[in-house]
């Protein structure tokens, strides 16, 4: 897990992996039909936090990924392999 610290405490947030995990078991609960409206809600907006942590982490490797390109410029890694 990695620590942000705010300015009153240090709050813990999932990686990616764990991210993802939990937005899947928060979708089945959410599916399930058993929550009261109020669950619901907070787990929709626990949803929204874990889908903007995913997304945040995903722009982060994709701009590790053009660093590390040979040229910075985005390209379809499959069709390289093809010439």
């Amino acid at each position: 897990m990695v620590k942000k610290q705010t300015e009153s405490s240090a709050v813990t947030e999932p990686n990616f992996e764990a991210a993802m995990a939990e937005l899947e078991g928060l979708v089945q609960r959410m599916e399930g039909g058993e929550l009261s409206l109020e669950d619901s809600l907070k787990e929709f907006e626990r949803g929204v936090k874990l889908t903007r942590l995913c997304q945040a982490a995903l722009k982060v490797a994709e701009q590790r990924v053009k660093v590390l390109s040979a040229d910075g410029q985005e390209s379809d890694f499959a069709a390289q392999g093809d010439v």
